[in-house]
């Protein structure tokens, strides 16, 4: 039996067309026409003025914090209910990362980081940048953000690595805050494989992120380094694969959405199940559907989410927790953390199934099946 996978990419003969005409260009080395026209095309799909192609999100958030400051001696405050990359990229400058806590969607709560901003600034410490990370796909209440830490003169930084289709109150997921990254990892809503994007209104912040992202190599004839660069840029054949994969992205949310229906469906009768951040009043804002979560009520679900999660990876149906809080894992122990215990709650409670676009009806209605008898514990 077929294995039914969390969020596998997506591709189709477009790709292949994509890829197979750029190696045939000649264009094999990194860079080249195809990384230069998927900047332009994924700056102007999320209406920002400049992005640059990288090897990763997480190099774009590295790129980003630097270029604001970040150092030793500063701090970076950022949710902790996120994968590792946001915190490992603080981690890489010599910042310390100070972890906030989520709201019940999951996302960081917009009060709680604000407090922290402010006692960490009470207290002299200087707050190179505040980061978000729109959780799952689902854009972070901005509103209550932007104005609140521009007051402060504490930059945004917009981790959009999961979010990329999303919007908030009409505007597009990474474009919020002086910099932002995207990331385009094999179970992205779209992918080139493994790279990502910075993106930013901010000329001099690209171009100084451009530098330093070709191994800070001086404009002169040789070889010339007068401080230490990455080798962080995108090839053009990854780039054209993602050129084919943005058109198709539309597409690709729309087919997720009309997969997270189905699991609402099926999970109707069953008491005790949540979807995290499922929210038709939102109005103009939309998620990407990036990951269809669920969150389980202990006292009305007879099973445990580690019990759900190993009986449907027996199954060959892929599920997973959500992301464990950061302040909860070894390598951050003791680092300053401003909690409310939603985030563990939601590590304890919460999991992720199948909600990959590539998934057939068949692959759909067995996922569906399967997690409605995991959860009242019964044979499918």
């Amino acid at each position: 039996m077929a294995r039914i996978h969390l969020s596998k990419a997506d591709v189709t003969e477009l790709e292949e067309k994509y890829v197979l005409e750029a190696l045939r260009s000649g264009w094999v080395a990194p860079l080249g026409p195809e990384v230069d026209a998927f900047e332009r095309e994924v700056a102007e799909r999320v209406g920002v003025r400049h992005a640059l192609a990288l090897s990763s999100g997480t190099a774009a958030l590295h790129l980003a914090l630097l270029e604001l400051g970040a150092g030793p001696g500063t701090a970076v405050v950022l949710p902790t209910m996120t994968f590792a990359a946001s915190a490992n990229a603080v981690m890489y400058t010599g910042a310390e990362p100070v972890f906030v806590d989520a709201g019940p969607d999951g996302n960081v709560d917009p009060a709680l980081m604000l407090e922290a901003v402010d006692a960490l600034r009470r207290e002299g410490t200087v707050v190179a940048a505040a980061m978000t990370v729109d959780l799952f796909g689902r854009c972070v209440e901005y509103d209550e953000l932007v104005d609140a830490l521009a007051e402060r003169g504490v930059p945004l930084v917009e981790d959009a690595a999961e979010a990329l289709g999303a919007s908030y109150r009409g505007r597009a997921a990474g474009s919020f805050g002086r910099a932002a990254a995207l990331s385009f990892n094999g179970n992205k809503i779209m992918t080139t494989s493994g790279g990502g994007m910075l993106l930013s209104d901010d000329t001099e912040l690209i171009e100084r992120a451009r530098y330093l992202s070709t191994q800070a190599r001086q404009p002169v004839a040789h070889y010339e380094h007068t401080e230490v660069g990455y080798n962080y840029r995108l090839s053009n054949i990854l780039a054209a694969l993602g050129r084919a994969q943005l058109s198709r992205l539309d597409d690709m949310i729309t087919r997720r959405r009309q997969i997270r229906s189905r699991y609402a469906a099926a999970l109707a009768p069953v008491p005790g199940v949540a979807f995290l951040g499922r929210d038709e009043d939102r109005g103009d804002t939309d998620d990407n559907c990036w990951l269809t979560c669920l969150v389980l009520d202990p006292d009305a679900v007879p099973v445990s989410v580690d019990a759900v999660v190993t009986r449907l990876n027996a199954a060959e149906i892929e599920a997973r927790h959500l992301w464990k809080p950061m302040h909860l894992q070894p390598v951050f122990a003791g680092r300053r953390t401003w909690t409310t215990g939603t985030s563990e709650r939601l590590f304890r409670t919460g999991l992720a199934v199948p909600s990959g676009s590539g998934l057939t009806e068949e692959d759909v209605a067995r996922a569906t099946t399967q997690v409605v008898a995991a959860l009242r514990g019964a044979d499918a």
